[in-house]
């Protein structure tokens, strides 16, 4: 345009020189003044009216001759004169390539958002529990129907994702394309050509799975004078408190309150349990402390009859350290005897049947010995929310203290979205080697297992529960990075003064506690967005009827390289 312009000047410059008129000298010349005054005069407005005449014609001329439109032709129509023009145009016609990309993605997009993760989740919840009237057979195979949708709803919302992963790839090569190109509104254009469109619809790859439809439960209505005395001996508290549970079960099947044991035989659970809450939740008295149970019975404390569950490897799962225990208390007992022959490494498959032909009794106090190896209705007793009918989201949970003091570490440590960690490790070699399938994995491997959980959940932090040694941990942390980035592990940190967020623990003299700051992780881990357990670790499988129970539970949720052997396995001793 530059050069048209020119041109235009110069063709007015010479169109103008054409029509001036020279001054030439006559060799007649006349000397007199006047005349010369009077002939100059007619010289310049002859001069100026050939100028008024000429220009329109100029411009008449110029009209006809020049093609106007092309002036406001786009960028496209511009004569490509130089590589750097050519360069230009080969990024504007990538920009029209990415453009013809994205519309064809965004309507895959919107044709796998018809088929939603919603709609899986309906499919899966209508397949979570069996009813009362199923056969093993169909239990089994609604079991293996629920995994595969599972299965099959992970794999779409992994396609899902790199759909939309590809969309904004899209979207980053047209912004940097357009950096050089950024003129008026054309920048805008695309700017605010995709987020429209799939923003609306969102992708949790990590959503919440809610597993509460269709419980299968019974009511818990015990006689008034009718106890079950609860013994737990096996393991640590995770172990402890589901042989609890179990207790409760078989509570609610025979009519019985049930007895918490005292602090002196087994843990003090009314440091991280809250009895009271039990009972709120069935709306009745269901369960009484030890403590309770003496008072009442001082005249008659006494346990009337002793049926095992277990026969071996000893009546009862009872050692006689414990039974001693039991009598320094003031408790005196039947002989134990068992009611049929159940080994605690191999056990049976009961029904409730079983257990209330066998246990039904008119004894006013009765005991049935540990049962945390005992297999009972298990899909029913291992369902969320458990057996029982109650109007909670579960029964057996930490106490308020505990609770609130996890909210407040999460508010201050961690955040919303984090991954929780259980990273199981002291006297797990041994253990997990002696099983068919090993389930200690050296430290490069878990990372790399745990990065790719890390990916998916798209999760800035990792809260570490683990009994692992700072070797271990510092090798582990080195390792688990996402994107070239390091992905931070945090374990609890030891109580400062200058964090508050542990203060209703030392307020109510409950800090330090071993089993209070096992809770506290255990907490910790069932609010976490994901959570990655160990397989073998009762303590995994209790944090992951929390997140069933309090329906925070992920379809991220595994144990650590799941589906996977260890690289490297040790020979036994």
């Amino acid at each position: 345009m530059m050069r048209e312009s020119s041109d235009e000047e110069d063709d007015r410059e010479n169109l103008i020189d054409q029509n001036e008129t020279k001054n030439h000298q006559s060799s007649f010349e006349i000397e007199e003044s006047n005349y010369r005054i009077g002939r100059h005069f007619s010289f310049i407005f002859s001069k100026r009216y050939l100028f008024a005449i000429c220009l329109p014609l100029f411009f008449v001329l110029v009209y006809f001759s020049t093609d106007i439109g092309s002036l406001f032709h786009s960028v496209s129509s511009v004569r490509v004169d130089s590589p750097s023009d050519q360069m230009r145009e080969s990024e504007l016609r990538a920009l029209y390539l990415l453009r013809e990309q994205q519309l064809g993605l965004l309507n895959l997009w919107n044709r796998t958002s018809s088929n939603s993760s919603l709609d899986w989740g309906i499919k899966l919840n209508s397949t979570l529990v069996p009813n009362s009237n199923s056969t093993s057979n169909s239990k089994l195979n609604s079991t293996l129907e629920r995994e595969n949708l599972l299965s099959l709803s992970t794999m779409f919302d992994d396609f899902r994702y790199a759909v939309i992963s590809q969309i904004k790839l899209n979207k980053e090569i047209q912004q940097a394309l357009l950096s050089s190109h950024r003129v008026g509104n054309l920048s805008a254009l695309v700017d605010n050509n995709a987020d429209p469109v799939f923003g609306g619809y969102g992708l949790d790859r990590c959503r919440k799975v809610d597993q509460m439809s269709e419980r299968r439960t019974i009511e818990w209505k015990p006689k008034s004078n009718k106890y079950l005395f609860a013994i737990c001996v096996s393991g640590q508290m995770s172990n402890h408190l589901i042989c609890l549970g179990k207790h409760m079960f078989f509570a609610a099947l025979l009519n019985r309150i049930l007895v918490i044991p005292s602090s002196k035989v087994d843990y003090q659970y009314s440091r991280v349990l809250d009895i009271n809450h039990i009972n709120e939740c069935l709306g009745r008295k269901v369960v009484i402390s030890f403590e309770e149970f003496s008072v009442m019975k001082k005249n008659h404390f006494h346990i009337d009859r002793f049926i095992c569950y277990f026969s071996l490897p000893t009546p009862c799962y009872v050692d006689e350290e414990h039974v001693k225990k039991l009598k320094s208390l003031g408790l005196s007992m039947a002989k134990l005897e068992p009611v049929w022959v159940e080994d605690t490494k191999e056990p049976k498959k009961r029904t409730v049947e079983d257990v209330t032909a066998k246990f039904s009794s008119n004894d006013e106090v009765i005991a049935i010995g540990d049962v945390f190896y005992a297999d009972v209705e298990q899909e029913w007793v291992m369902q969320p929310g458990g057996p029982l009918a109650h109007k909670c989201k579960t029964l057996i949970e930490p106490s308020r203290l505990i609770m609130l003091t996890a909210q407040r570490f999460i508010q201050t440590f961690l955040g919303r979205n984090f991954i929780a960690l259980h990273f199981r490790r002291h006297g797990f070699l041994k253990f997990c080697n002696a099983k068919e399938s090993s389930c200690f994995f050296p430290v490069p491997q878990a990372a790399a297992c745990i990065s790719r959980v890390v990916e998916r959940a798209n999760s800035p932090v990792i809260y570490l529960s683990t009994d692992a040694a700072e070797s271990e941990t510092d090798l582990l942390q080195s390792l688990i990075v996402v994107n070239g980035k390091a992905v931070p592990l945090l374990k609890r940190p030891a109580s400062n003064s200058a964090e508050k967020w542990d203060a209703l623990l030392y307020r109510h003299g409950i800090q330090g506690d071993s089993q209070v700051e096992a809770m506290l992780d255990k907490t910790i881990c069932a609010m976490a967005s994901v959570f990655i357990g160990s397989s073998g670790s009762t303590f995994t499988e209790d944090i992951f009827r929390l997140r069933k129970d309090w329906r925070s539970a992920s379809v991220c949720d595994e144990y650590l390289c799941q589906d996977e052997q260890p690289d490297f396995i040790a020979d036994n001793e």
